[in-house]
């Protein structure tokens, strides 16, 4: 919110600059991101009246004006606004003026005639677009009759103000007005303030109640009131309050809704005005119905549905309560009879229909940071005041009342030693009394007790904790004393989890993946791919974008993203690994999912390089099986990981997939993803695996330890065999493994072969095994007597033919 600084000095004497005050509010209670001054780098830009205005010759719309700027003689100024009058005072920007965007005005000639200035429209020194009143947006600006010619234009267009930009905390929302800033200002400096609150002084015979009745959901509204005033007249506002509404970034439009507006921004109450005339029936505050659409005064319609709140007229919705108006009763020219509406809505129920249809307004900002309960008549009557004296309105007698909120002011007891116990302060109790009547606290005092009571106005203090710090920032954050803490000194570390974790990630690097971070966050169908266990999904109710509306269940949609990312922007060789969390829950009822350490990686292309005499090797089955079988061997699993295959995974390749298991426990997939899949994300084939880290850190592991080279060497025997196609390569390695003695070290398979020579049913292996005694020579006997042993259990079991 963008603060006067001219405006806070009629309610308070401030003797420090608006870079000071700045910073003083930065320090004791919101932060502020900038100071803005809008005459900054304006020069030369002045009150000009124009005293003569002819065609130019050569043109259908420019114009050549004669200019008093209070000189001696007029100056030309070629200027093409079709608003420009004779007699009309204007912003004339001379020559060698600095205007918006540091752009410099030169004497010029436009089509032949000389020009020596320009007439400038308000967007042009310096003003958003959007801020621009309607009847301006398209030609100059008329200054007031009285300017004085010759004068800087500044002060007349409150460019002479300093603009305060404050980042208003959601705990803080008495912030968000002039009054509130005041007040808290008053307790930082101590120093009196006063208000000019405006009663209504004249009514008409006419009633509120006489031409409208209202029906109110308590649960809505918390409190509603209404005011009519009969017989306005509409038309622009007067300039002092148009200069406020465009210094707070506020467009100004008509006189009684620039009444609303400058209410809000005074008081931190947001109001708005309806046609009385275009009303049917009674004003009704109620959820909305599914289906149900408004036209909003954006001129957008929106699509309401039953957990939107509304008001309404017998016709239907007029305006989503809290956030914005609509069109059909909205204030024209032509209005002669307002309905003011003051109310105060449920905050969270305001925040969720704004955040639904990304419509956040001034109102809204308010209504879910709260607002003053107890403050609602005050507003509503100066409102009517002003539509009273500045559109010369019939205000009713009376005020609708269709809720009203009793408010309970917060009451909290507290000690001046437990203020100074956790400030680490001395400070006396009258002291820390005179803090609490600062802040328009009550205080009542009894030895060192203290019994506050809180005004409704400050909604965000509940507890003693939010007293200390109220002490905390008004005695000045600067003048805590600084101690450091006395505590034992403790030497930080990794706990096993951690470390393997990070293990994890240097192991995968080392083979040659690149880490990735994906969003926890995508859609629902990704999030439901390459699952390894039954879930159900967490959706969020008020989603980002479309794209990021569920909890991912797997790591592997991410990384799929990542490689099309890639891809995408010829990057054909990807090699990318993720440790993260994927989110489960075992039915709808769970409200919040379990978090579950996985840890995938995905290779698309080659991992080699391309060179003279290494041709580029695509990347397959087992070269990514090897990376799973290495990664798990070194962290401690060694000679405990078997694979089965598996064609059930959807989004896998039926035959080129297996599951992973570690002691006979499950841990995860590797395998290629389903050419259809690899489609749909508009990548090459891809080979991923998805391991459950968590079981992996839960499952015992083999301490490793270093073990001396044998000096003594090896013998290797070679083995081949014919054997039945079903049987697997682990089958066969675990009989040899098992019945190869004491001195077996190493079994590596070096050949298959189907083909020629061999029947259709057979296939052909060839072991190669490795055979060492670490303690002494080893000699053939031993090893011949353990290559009978290994085949005749082949034999026996596999019914195998050895070659």
């Amino acid at each position: 919110m963008k603060i006067s600084y001219n405006w806070l000095k009629e309610y308070i004497d401030l003797d420090v600059s608006a870079d000071d005050l700045a910073e003083k509010i930065e320090r004791s209670s919101v932060e502020v991101d900038s100071v803005i001054k809008p005459s900054e780098g304006l020069k030369k830009i002045v009150v000009g009246k124009i005293v003569e205005m002819e065609d130019h010759p050569d043109s259908d719309h420019l114009h050549v004006c004669q200019v008093d700027v209070g000189e001696d003689e007029p100056v030309q100024i070629v200027c093409g606004a079709p608003n420009a009058q004779v007699g009309k005072n204007v912003i004339a920007a001379l020559s060698g003026a600095r205007v918006a965007d540091n752009m410099k005005i030169k004497k010029s000639k436009m089509r032949g005639i000389q020009s020596n200035g320009m007439l400038c429209a308000l967007d042009e020194i310096g003003y958003p677009k959007d801020v621009v009143p309607k009847e301006w947006a398209d030609g100059i600006y008329f200054l007031p009759e009285d300017a004085t010619l010759g004068d800087d234009v500044f002060k007349y267009l409150g460019m002479d103000d300093a603009l305060i930009d404050l980042d208003v905390t959601p705990n803080r929302g008495d912030m968000l007005s002039i009054y509130g800033t005041v007040r808290d200002l008053a307790a930082i400096y101590n120093k009196p303030f006063e208000f000019d609150i405006d009663k209504v002084t004249e009514t008409s015979d006419k009633k509120t109640s006489d031409q409208i009745n209202s029906k109110i959901d308590n649960e809505i509204a918390w409190s509603y009131l209404n005011q009519v005033v009969n017989n306005v007249e509409v038309k622009p506002s007067p300039i002092w309050m148009q200069v406020r509404l465009w210094n707070a970034g506020i467009k100004p439009v008509n006189n009684i809704v620039d009444i609303t507006n400058y209410s809000m921004l005074k008081f931190g109450q947001p109001m708005h005005a309806y046609d009385l005339d275009k009303l049917s029936g009674n004003i009704e505050v109620r959820y909305a119905r599914d289906g149900e659409k408004i036209t909003t005064l954006d001129e957008n319609e929106v699509e309401l549905d039953s957990n939107d709140i509304v008001v309404s007229d017998d016709n239907g919705a007029i305006a989503m309560a809290g956030v914005m108006g609509g069109l059909d009763s909205s204030i024209t020219t032509d209005t002669k009879n307002v309905v003011f509406e003051c109310a105060i809505f449920d905050p969270i129920k305001v925040r969720k229909m704004a955040r639904k249809h990304v419509i956040h307004t001034d109102a809204s900002q308010r209504f879910e940071r709260g607002v003053d309960p107890m403050g609602l008549e005050n507003v509503l009557s100066s409102a009517s005041e002003m539509a009273r004296i500045i559109a010369n309105g019939e205000v009713a007698s009376d005020t609708l009342v269709g809720s009203k909120y009793d408010a309970k002011k917060v009451e909290i007891d507290i000690t001046s030693e437990r203020i100074n116990h956790v400030l680490g302060t001395s400070l006396s109790i009258d002291d820390i009394t005179d803090i609490f009547k600062r802040l328009g606290f009550e205080v009542e005092v009894s030895n060192d007790n203290m019994h506050v009571v809180v005004p409704t106005r400050r909604g965000d203090i509940h507890i003693q904790a939010d007293l200390i710090e109220e002490v905390a920032r008004i005695y000045g954050y600067d003048n805590l004393p600084s101690t450091l803490p006395t505590t034992t000194m403790t030497t930080g570390g990794l706990n096993e989890e951690q470390s393997l974790i990070r293990k994890s990630g240097k192991l995968l690097e080392g083979f040659g993946l690149t880490h990735a971070i994906s969003y926890a966050l995508t859609t629902s169908d990704k999030a439901k791919m390459f699952m390894m266990d039954s879930s159900e999904e967490t959706d969020l109710s008020y989603p980002m974008s479309s794209d990021h509306t569920t909890l991912r269940m797997n790591l592997v949609s991410g990384l799929l993203d990542d490689i099309a990312y890639n891809q995408a922007r010829k990057v054909e060789n990807v090699a990318l690994y993720e440790q993260g969390r994927v989110f489960y829950k075992k039915d709808d009822k769970q409200v919040r999912p379990d978090e579950i350490e996985h840890i995938a990686g995905a290779i698309s292309g080659s991992m080699n390089e391309v060179s003279w005499n290494q041709p580029e090797q695509k990347v397959d089955f087992y070269q990514i099986k090897g990376i799973v079988e290495e990664y798990l061997s070194t962290i401690g699993f060694d000679g405990q990981i078997t694979y089965k295959a598996n064609s059930e995974y959807d989004e896998m390749h039926p035959g080129r997939t297996a599951d992973v298991f570690v002691h006979g426990h499950y841990v995860g997939f590797v395998g290629q993803v389903h050419p259809k899949v690899a489609k749909e994300f508009k990548i090459n084939d891809t080979y991923v695996f998805d391991l459950n880290l968590q079981t992996i850190i839960d499952l015992p592991k083999q301490e490793q330890s270093y073990e001396l080279v044998s000096k003594y060497p090896s013998i290797k025997r070679d083995i081949a065999m014919l054997i039945d196609k079903d049987i697997e390569n682990d089958d066969i390695v675990d009989v040899i493994v098992k019945r190869g003695g004491a001195y077996l070290t190493d079994v590596k398979l070096f050949d298959l072969y189907e083909g020629e020579h061999v029947p259709d049913d057979k296939k052909s292996l060839a072991y190669s095994l490795t055979f060492q005694n670490k303690h002494d020579t080893l000699v053939d006997e031993d090893v011949n007597s353990a290559m009978e042993k290994v085949q005749r259990n082949l034999e026996k079991e596999f019914n195998v033919e050895i070659r």
